[in-house]
């Protein structure tokens, strides 16, 4: 079988495993992402595997750059890159997909071990500057905080690059209209 009559086969296998399922995400025909853990889990981590064109010969790329990532370290990432790189030297030549992501849901708790969420640092100023700041912060109007599920469905909207579809935000010309009116409506 050539590459691309294997990447068929795999495809079609892992659409009908996962239908449904909502860690599975297929970006494009050849771009997959998977999370592992649930959405609120500190410990959970986003996949994103892309197959070069003569997949399964050679080995995907995977990827760990989605911002639901953003929380793990450096350290953390690499260690998962390399245990998967490793899952993937073991099963090159055949479709691995289905492998890649059961192993990682079975040893999320082993790749995770030494994971401590990224924190932004905090620096310590005197009292003077402080309020200072209080009061310029005052002034200045609050960013508007969204909530978990605002958030969730952002997350969904966005492609395996973090940027929104084109077209995501255009108005139905046909559903707007029947709302207001035409011109000649009076």
């Amino acid at each position: 079988m050539t590459a691309n009559e294997d990447q068929e086969m795999e495809l079609e296998a892992l659409r009908s495993i996962y239908e449904g399922d909502e860690c599975f995400k297929e970006i494009s025909s050849v771009s997959f992402q998977f999370r592992i853990g649930d959405l609120e889990d500190t410990k959970a981590f986003i996949l994103d595997i892309t197959w070069p064109e003569t997949y399964p010969e050679t080995a995907p790329q995977i990827s760990l750059d989605a911002f639901f990532n953003n929380k793990i370290s450096a350290e953390t990432k690499q260690l998962i890159l390399l245990k998967l790189e490793e899952q993937v030297e073991a099963n090159l030549g055949t479709a691995m997909m289905y492998t890649l992501f059961e192993w990682a849901k079975e040893n999320q708790e082993a790749l995770m071990e030494n994971h401590k969420p990224v924190v932004t640092a905090v620096t310590l100023t005197s009292s003077s500057e402080v309020t200072t700041a209080a009061s310029t912060a005052k002034k200045e109007k609050r960013k508007e905080q969204l909530t978990k599920a605002q958030k969730r469905r952002i997350i969904n909207r966005t492609d395996n690059k973090g940027e929104l579809p084109r077209g995501w935000n255009w108005v139905d010309v046909i559903k707007h209209l029947s709302k207001t009116g035409g011109k000649d409506d009076d």
